[in-house]
């Protein structure tokens, strides 16, 4: 085994742990958060706006979203309502954003790995099987037992934007479990709209929306325009859609779908630095297009077409959809008429109890089976919460009231069983998830190693077997975990055999712009054996890490550069780092370097001393003989 490091630098004895770089929760890292609170938000104002309204003796609520207009030329007319015009066009692109985080989460995501995939998929599945089922034996006799869809479904944008105002702390890993449900929530969703709610179908205009498809998938391969050529057949597709009686909605996921996904290729991140680089060198337009081309093209088209709608989305569609359908009367007698209705008490209990059931009993078998990858943080009780927020049905659950329901009363009905099963679901969440965090005590979170050592995974130096374990959390352009180097030098020199030392990713992604990077190159360059030696050169030279310096140290090391470049655009590699950021969210280690020994927290300093009088102290006892 080669050596530990080659970097002898000691500690600075006056920065103690407080004094070291604060690491944002990954919660914050985690991008669309502050759009997530705000969007729910809106969408709150909207439902509230839509209430009052619907509500106004004076308004005319039903007769303006009833406005007719048509669009067309000659004998080719469009005739809409403003409320079809809602549900059918705007919703398409709602929908159109579903279908790319579907197809994103199934390429690059969470939903890759079959260990980390199994366990929302069953949950959500469970969370659309027995609401249902629930929803059908309450409604029965009723007539209005097909409506069953209304309890199906999960508003991601009300569960997200939920979790981020009243959620656990540190919810990283619920988060990413949460949304992996929720992908496969809006699949079986969709599935069921085109299934069960689709009316009046007529086969051959689909023929043309294959070929549109066809064309949406092609459109790739051109060298430039494709903005127009995409916008174009979506509207041909939508148009199919809409002739055919499938639900136009379903064109946007449709499309979604054939959109391609991939991670940057570290060779056109280069690229694309070079071109910058150029520019500013000397700055004219003609080199300023060519950096921005070449950086927009490194990023796929789906996560580019996510950035850019993703905020029309939470700030404009969905509370135009929410002002447009949650517009219910709350009279006496309609609220008189929801109170004894099987429909309303079907939506709220399939939605509330369903769902609480349905996702939180199917992963308490399966924690029970130990099957599937749970990972720190994603305990029972915070699952628990999770699966009451999911009976936020909202959007999807007001959207199929319009499809499945006829009667403008039933509809009251189940709008107001919709609203109840909101609130209740949310009140029910906030409690759960503050019952949890009592029971977790601030002072308490992190003093033990929430992830035993794992030879199988994790980096070791030093016997597996050794009676002292020092686990270090840290980031590869971190100043103060440069200097540590040292110390764990003289550790593992004196300690010799008796040590096995362990390193673990923190990058602090707010402050060292490229340590996650190198933390994933490191990974990388382990799948060829060469970790701790790849670690060593990340040290030697903390300012040199840009994506060329990364392929440059792996050639220096004799690594197989192209299966590097592979394994740095793997979601294997992203996801073993993203574990160790999630550990360490979990354990709230905001700074770095942060030391497990023996399995427990140290606090203090990490001079050589005082780590090996620390891991003296904590040494387990030593079995019988």
């Amino acid at each position: 085994m080669s050596e530990l490091t080659v970097i002898r630098q000691s500690p600075d004895p006056e920065h103690s742990h407080q004094q070291r770089g604060r690491a944002p929760s990954l919660t914050e890292r985690l991008r669309g958060l502050g759009r997530n609170r705000v969007g729910a938000l809106l969408l709150l104002a909207a439902t509230l706006t839509a209430i009052v309204w619907a509500n106004i003796p004076s308004a005319s609520y039903a007769e303006f979203w009833d406005t007719h207009f048509s669009v067309g030329v000659a004998d080719l007319q469009l005739d809409f309502t403003l409320h079809a015009l809602v549900n059918d066009a705007l919703m398409a692109i709602f929908f159109f954003t579903v279908g790319l985080e579907v197809r994103r989460e199934f390429a690059i995501g969470e939903l890759t790995s079959w260990a980390r995939a199994v366990i929302p998929m069953v949950a959500a599945v469970a969370g659309l099987v027995l609401p249902a089922l629930l929803y059908i034996a309450i409604t029965s006799g009723s007539g209005q037992e097909h409506a069953w869809g209304i309890v199906i479904s999960t508003d991601t944008a009300f569960l997200v934007g939920a979790l981020a105002l009243i959620g656990p702390r540190m919810p990283g890993r619920l988060r990413i479990f949460l949304l992996a449900l929720a992908v496969v929530d809006d699949i079986g969703a969709l599935a069921i709209i085109a299934l069960v709610y689709t009316a009046d179908f007529t086969p051959w205009p689909l023929a043309i929306a294959a070929i549109g498809l066809v064309g949406v998938y092609c459109t790739r391969y051109l060298r430039g325009g494709r903005g127009p050529v995409y916008g174009t057949l979506a509207v041909i597709v939508w148009l199919a859609f809409l002739a055919s009686g499938v639900h136009p909605t379903l064109a946007g996921v449709a499309i979604a779908l054939l959109v391609p996904v991939y991670r940057p290729k570290r060779r056109d991140v280069e690229h694309a630095l070079d071109l910058a680089r150029t520019f500013r060198q000397s700055p004219n337009s003609e080199y300023a297009r060519a950096a921005a081309n070449s950086l927009r093209e490194s990023i796929s088209i789906n996560e580019r077409l996510q950035s850019a709608y993703a905020p029309y989305v939470a700030y404009v569609i969905l509370p135009i959809f929410a002002l447009a359908n949650a517009g219910v009367q709350l009279s006496p007698t309609i609220l008189a008429a929801a109170v004894v209705s099987p429909i309303t008490w079907g939506i709220v209990l399939g939605l509330v109890l369903g769902k609480l059931l349905g996702v939180f009993g199917s992963t308490a078998l399966m924690r029970l089976a130990r099957l599937g990858e749970f990972g720190p943080g994603l305990t029972l009780d915070r699952i628990a919460g999770g699966a009451a927020l999911c009976g936020m049905g909202f959007t999807i659950s007001l959207f199929i009231v319009d499809l499945a329901i006829d009667d403008p009363a039933i509809q009251n009905e189940a709008r107001v069983g919709v609203l109840a099963a909101s609130v209740i679901a949310f009140t029910l969440a906030t409690v759960i998830f503050r019952l949890s965090d009592a029971v977790r005590p601030t002072a308490a979170t992190g003093l033990t190693l929430v992830r035993p050592v794992d030879p199988a995974r994790d980096h070791i130096f030093g016997p597996v077997d050794a009676p002292l374990t020092m686990v270090e959390y840290g980031d590869f352009q971190c100043g103060f975990c440069l200097k540590a180097t040292g110390s764990v030098e003289e550790v593992h020199r004196e300690l010799g055999d008796r040590l096995r030392y362990v390193w673990r990713h923190a990058p602090l992604t707010r402050y060292h712009p490229n340590a996650l990077a190198a933390a994933e190159a490191a990974e990388a360059a382990a799948r060829q054996g060469k970790f701790f030696e790849f670690e060593r050169s990340l040290f030697a030279d903390q300012e040199h890490q840009l994506p060329s310096d990364i392929i440059r140290r792996a050639e220096e090391l004799g690594l197989d550069v192209d299966r590097f470049t592979a394994d740095l655009e793997s979601a294997e590699v992203t996801q073993r780092v993203q574990d160790d950021m999630l550990d360490a969210e979990a354990m709230e280690v905001t700074a770095v370097p942060t030391f497990f020994l023996n399995g427990r927290r140290h606090i203090g300093p990490y001079d050589a001393q005082s780590l090996i009088r620390a891991l003296e102290r904590t040494a387990p006892e030593p079995g019988p003989a």
